[in-house]
């Protein structure tokens, strides 16, 4: 993380790479502090933990892109890519091969109320905020949650929503 703090200002990169775990530091504080400097900088996390809660935290700390390591090589260089293109737009890839089973077909049966719960897990909502939201209570919540997970055939929420981008489900830019 030092390293990186002290070579970015003299080389002015577009596009920063980092990996959640580094060995003097979190890559989630090292990306909250480069796009600190420099907004306009994009900043892609390339992690081997692509569950929701580092993709969420990664996403706060101000993260242009979140690919996991078992992403294929074109996806990480679509990533850095966009990254230099769009920095402050947030795009997670690669999170699971099992997403591409999930086909139209299947968000088709995606009720009114889940593409509604969907909507809001891409804005960021946990379950409180999305009851909160809705006028629902926490447990219906995590039902219409298991729901959408079965009919999209993932395990978690950063499967789901990664699914839900790559069908247009929702748009990937909130």
């Amino acid at each position: 993380m030092r390293e990186a703090l002290a070579v970015v200002p003299h080389t002015s990169p577009d596009v920063v790479v980092v990996d959640v775990r580094l060995p003097d530091g979190n890559g989630i504080d090292l990306c909250r502090q480069l796009r600190d400097e420099d907004p306009a900088r994009g900043v892609v996390v390339l992690t081997m933990y692509g569950d929701s809660d580092h993709v969420q935290r990664a996403r706060e700390a101000g993260a242009s892109n979140f690919v996991t390591k078992g992403a294929p090589a074109r996806e990480v260089i679509a990533a850095i890519r966009r990254a230099a293109t769009q920095p402050d737009k947030f795009f997670a890839a690669g999170l699971t091969e099992a997403l591409s089973s999930a086909g139209h077909g299947q968000l088709r049966q995606l009720t009114d109320r889940e593409r509604e719960v969907l909507t809001l897990l891409a804005e960021g909502l946990g379950v409180s905020g999305i009851s909160k939201r809705l006028y629902i209570s926490e447990s219906t919540t995590k039902t219409h949650m298991a729901k959408i997970y079965a009919k999209l055939g993932v395990s978690n929420r950063a499967q789901a929503l990664m699914t839900a981008i790559r069908q247009g489900l929702v748009d990937p830019g909130r």
